[in-house]
């Protein structure tokens, strides 16, 4: 715990100007990030005497080491740039909203060719276009199937599509009308897209104009006695009708809006938005945050705001935005929203009528997701203190390890040897600060050596970002399963920034997937490299037994210990992380075999010409005639296959030549 005058800035130093500012802790990590109007009387407040700070402003200024900050021109830059370096820095002290939940929404895929309609989770991708987010999957799926009799949007996926175009023949969904079938040419690119405009413009609200031309249309082919037509428009209409009935009308004049409710305790808060558009309910989410410092409803609607419209586009922003309480910036944050929306935002509280009756209604909402949550929450928060406190006690340890590293190690039969890093903290995933390793130094199914390489390169990397003094390397960071190998290239960038480096984040916890080899070769990459303050231990599969290094009988854990469920989740973890890196390696490999692009071969056949001739050299080399031996081969495929080895150069698929079936990992 650091003493807060160790690092005050001299009298004077700090200027009186707005501006952004970060703390750090011993390890250059950013904890905090905020925003001031003027620096000096902000910065001057946190190092007043710690008996007179909120309880968890003092955790903050005492776990920190360093203050630095950046000078703007005004409130809005603050509050542009502290949202940057927030979501940048992730800092473990600031407000965060967490989804109580994965939230799907109907997106659009604009971006392509001919677009698709589609379920999609997770973060906004460019070139498509979004609606919801939706409290259930099943509930976007019956309004896309209601609306497909109106507007036959394609809704394969890319492999679907492909295959249709090839065999000529639409899937299901174009014998029964329910698709246009572009894939074989029913309905042109232009047309298509056209048709996805206009269901993008019906469900954003734009419903009425429509609805009016279907009816309009309907009049007509009755008059002209095309009776079948008309009663094809008439199911149209009807279907439509009961898609708009799922979201009742709440709100008068297609009014567009976000409301926002907060429902919040002296510990946590929890957030609901509601999305109107065109007067309807299009989409719902909710979010729970802890209050790690002393914050105020506004503040916390300013986050809110922050979190919900950092990273939206301009359509995005709606016209209205109705709040709680308003922030305290009102200002800079109504500039900041009508900058990103390009027009007007009113940013206000309800007062009455329909719009504070559905403000209620949210607020509602909010109340019981902080009361679900807490109900959550207090079994979790027991059930994780109590495992890292049987941990500790089993691996004698001189505290709970709120920070632990596991390890593991995966290849193909001894080829594309690859390790995992997976970081829990405080019994929770990390997945931001996961990290995978390519080994390339050798070959073959040598465990041992793959986790002592790996454990060498991550904690010699910690030792030199630990050594160097505000200067700070930089590996590729990502979200788990997008990250890069941390440290594959030799000379790492520097990075002016002062960007936070996990790898100079040192844990309490090294546990490894395996036994006593691959502890005792764990310990003796931390001794090489005198890293002497961190404990290792390994967690075998077979029974699930701990080893510590030096120990020639394990650690048995009771099998209803909690301390063993969370290591066994910890080795779980990096076992699919290593796992899903492995494949994806495979799958590379499997994708530059030259029989890929072969027509009309399938995986079948494919198998049967490796199993026959046991690798790819001897398959080229082979005649028309010698390649016609093989169950289901034709002369003429036998030609195509021919012909496609010779214009190709050497590969190696990734298979068993004895089977022709796909070799599996080994761990």
């Amino acid at each position: 715990m650091a003493d807060p005058s160790t690092y005050r800035p001299r009298p004077g130093q700090i200027p009186d100007s707005p501006g952004v500012y970060k703390f750090r802790d011993e390890h250059g990590r950013v904890i905090y990030v905020g925003k001031a109007k003027s620096l000096r009387q902000r910065l001057s407040s946190y190092f007043q005497d710690l008996a007179g700070l909120h309880q968890r402003t003092r955790t903050m200024v005492t776990t920190a080491a360093s203050v630095e900050w950046t000078v703007v021109s005004t409130e809005v830059e603050a509050l542009q740039l502290e949202y940057s370096w927030i979501k940048e820095f992730d800092p473990r002290f600031n407000v965060k909203y967490r989804d109580d939940k994965s939230y799907p929404s109907l997106a659009v895929t604009l971006g392509e060719e001919f677009p698709r309609v589609q379920v999609m989770r997770g973060p906004k991708r460019r070139g498509v276009r979004y609606f919801g987010p939706y409290a259930h999957a099943w509930a976007i799926r019956e309004t896309v199937d209601l609306m497909l009799r109106a507007f036959p949007v394609r809704t394969c996926s890319a492999g679907v599509f492909k295959r249709s175009a090839q065999i000529g023949r639409p899937c299901l969904l174009g014998y029964i009308g329910k698709c246009s079938a572009p894939c074989v040419g029913r309905i042109s690119p232009e047309d298509h897209r056209e048709l996805a405009e206009e269901f993008c413009d019906f469900m954003a609200g734009r419903t009425s104009q429509y609805l009016k031309r279907l009816e309009r249309q309907m009049q007509e082919a009755a008059e002209e006695m095309e009776y079948e037509r008309a009663a094809r428009l008439r199911d149209d209409i009807e279907a439509l009708r009961r898609a708009m009935e799922k979201n009742a009308v709440v709100l008068a004049d297609a009014t567009d809006a976000d409301l926002i409710a907060l429902a919040e305790d002296e510990l946590e808060a929890a957030v609901q938005i509601f999305h109107v558009r065109g007067g309807r309910v299009r989409g719902q989410r909710g979010w729970v945050t802890d209050k790690v410092e002393d914050v105020t409803t506004p503040a916390l609607v300013e986050h809110a705001l922050q979190q919900l419209y950092g990273e939206e586009s301009g359509d995005g922003v709606p016209k209205e935005v109705l709040v709680p309480a308003l922030p305290e910036a009102e200002e800079p944050i109504r500039a900041w929203l009508e900058e990103r929306r390009g027009s007007r935002v009113d940013l206000r509280v309800p007062q009455r009528g329909d719009k504070k009756s559905l403000m209620e209604t949210v607020q509602r909402n909010a109340q019981q997701a902080l009361v679900l949550h807490k109900t959550k929450r207090a079994s979790d928060l027991t059930t994780r203190s109590r495992a890292l406190e049987e941990i500790a006690e089993a691996l004698d340890l001189d505290s709970a390890p709120l920070r632990i590293e596991c390890y593991d190690i995966s290849h193909l039969q001894g080829d594309d040897v690859v390790g995992s890093m997976v970081v829990f903290e405080d019994g929770l995933a990390r997945k931001g600060e996961y990290r995978r390793f390519e080994i390339k130094g050798f070959t073959g199914q040598d465990d041992v050596r793959s986790m002592h390489e790996v454990l060498t390169r991550r904690f010699r990397r910690y030792l030199a970002e630990k050594t160097r003094t505000g200067e700070w390397l930089t590996e590729e960071t990502g979200d788990g399963e997008a990250a890069e190998p941390a440290d594959t290239a030799p000379g790492a960038p520097r990075d002016d920034n002062g960007r936070p480096k996990k790898f100079a984040y040192p844990p309490q916890l090294v546990v490894v997937d395996g036994g006593q080899p691959q502890v005792a070769a764990a310990a003796k990459a931390l001794s090489e490299l005198g890293v002497d303050d961190v404990a290792v231990c390994g967690l075998a599969k077979r029974l699930e037994e701990v080893w510590l290094p030096g120990e020639d009988d394990p650690v048995v854990l009771p099998r209803s210990s909690e301390g063993l469920y969370l290591l066994q989740r910890v080795r779980d973890e990096a076992h699919r992380f290593a796992l899903a890196y492995q494949r994806k390696k495979r799958a590379k490999t499997l994708r530059a075999s030259p029989l890929d692009e072969v027509p009309g071969l399938g995986d079948t056949r494919r198998k049967a010409l490796l199993k026959h001739f046991g690798s790819l050299k001897r398959l080229r080399a082979a005649t028309i005639d010698q390649i016609c031996e093989v169950p289901g081969i034709g002369r003429k495929t036998a030609e195509t296959v021919a012909a496609a080895l010779a214009g190709a150069g050497p590969a190696a698929p990734a298979v068993n030549t004895a089977t022709g079936e796909i070799m599996e990992e080994d761990d």
